[in-house]
């Protein structure tokens, strides 16, 4: 078993373009490390750079103790599992997983026992004799790690190798990936565009955007304190409500177009950076489940809405309204805008399944203002300190 250490790497294509920007993290021996963004950010770049599918321009990896940077993919002792299963149709599913230990002429007897305890890992033992086609989805999936299993390998690169799968099937098959991954205690590094594959899995995940490390960290944490707009706008389901707002010179409240919050007497205790700010624009970010109907007074915490739509989801209601506050799009995340450009004031709350809303209805939204997050609006930059 072995680490994975990148350090400072880069790539830049013959065109100029400049795809991965002085990458720098390392996966601990047996941690799962899941790279999430947006396509086209630099992900599968930075692993194909790790497997040495690609070239790398400055920088260095190591696995283990040894530096990788020059070697051919083949003397890296890595295994990866692509997005697509490129599994043999011909073979059955033993031949498949122990095809590459077949290549190294390895003894039969060894290539067996391999073969069956990675199906027994994979819950494919009693598959072991059936050809790719009549297997599901989520079967070949596992055939596919099963085959990079047997080689025993000191990392595992992945990537999106659920993307394939429908929606059911990738929710089962995420903890089946993740069990696999935790049994075996090798360092993993796992791409994927989907931040709820990255929530759910992930020890911790490195959010990336055009190329750019923009925070690494676990998964909770990154949902809690994200560092910048971007990592605000991309981790979660629905997203961040970020609307443009000014502070009041004493710091004790938030205007949102024409409505007013009172912000906690502590806040500006908690974070001392606010008072460059007083009386000056900030983004404030209002995750969907700190919304919830008011009930009772709450004067000073509420916003005024209007329903535009709720979706009946069982265990939850999405009310999807519209204010009087100016939205802003986090840049990269839900289009390509600038950051600080604005639109109609749009937002979502996730609210308790009782009770029926209709479309045009105006209500008040309690507001979790102890759990407000701050932005400088010019460089998107969370304020805490």
């Amino acid at each position: 078993m072995a680490s994975i250490e990148l350090n400072a790497i880069n790539k830049v294509y013959p065109n100029g373009f400049h795809a991965v920007h002085d990458l720098d993290f390392s996966v601990a021996d047996g941690e799962f490390m899941v790279l999430v963004g947006p396509s086209g950010c630099g992900k599968t770049t930075a692993l194909r750079m790790v497997a040495g599918l690609e070239e790398i321009t400055t920088g260095s990896v190591k696995i283990g103790s040894r530096d990788v940077t020059t070697l051919p993919a083949r003397e890296r002792d890595i295994a990866m599992v692509f997005q697509n299963y490129a599994l043999y149709p011909h073979m059955t599913v033993a031949e498949n997983i122990g095809f590459a230990l077949s290549l190294r002429k390895l003894a039969k007897a060894e290539l067996d026992r391999r073969v069956r305890e990675a199906a027994d890992v994979l819950s494919l033992t009693e598959w072991l004799d059936r050809k790719p086609a009549q297997l599901s989805g989520g079967q070949r999936q596992r055939v596919a790690m099963g085959r990079a299993i047997v080689r025993e390998p000191a990392a595992f690169l992945m990537d999106e190798p659920l993307s394939n799968l429908d929606a059911k099937l990738r929710v089962q098959m995420r903890a089946e990936v993740s069990r696999i991954q935790r049994r075996l205690g090798v360092a993993t590094m796992y791409v994927t565009h989907d931040q709820t594959e990255a929530m759910t899995m992930g020890d911790r995940v490195a959010v990336l955007n055009a190329g750019v490390l923009q925070q690494i960290d676990r998964p909770q944490v990154l949902y809690d304190s994200p560092d910048n707009l971007f990592v605000a706008g991309f981790m979660g389901s629905p997203a961040m409500n970020l609307y443009e707002a000014t502070l009041s010179p004493d710091l004790d409240a938030l205007r949102l177009g024409s409505q007013t919050l009172a912000l906690p007497a502590e806040l500006a205790a908690q974070r001392p950076a606010l008072r460059s700010y007083a009386d000056r624009k900030v983004v404030v970010g209002i995750r969907p489940e700190h919304l919830a109907l008011a009930n009772g007074d709450a004067a000073g915490k509420t916003l005024s809405v209007d329903t535009a739509l709720v979706e009946a989801l069982g265990s939850e209601q999405l009310l999807h309204f519209t204010i009087d506050a100016r939205r802003l799009h986090a840049p990269g995340v839900d289009e390509e805008t600038e950051l600080g450009e604005a639109v109609a004031g749009i937002g979502v709350a996730r609210i308790a399944p009782d009770g029926r809303l209709s479309d045009g209805a105006r209500v008040q939204l309690a507001v979790r203002t102890d759990l407000l997050h701050l932005f400088d609006p010019a460089t998107g930059v969370a304020i805490r300190s």
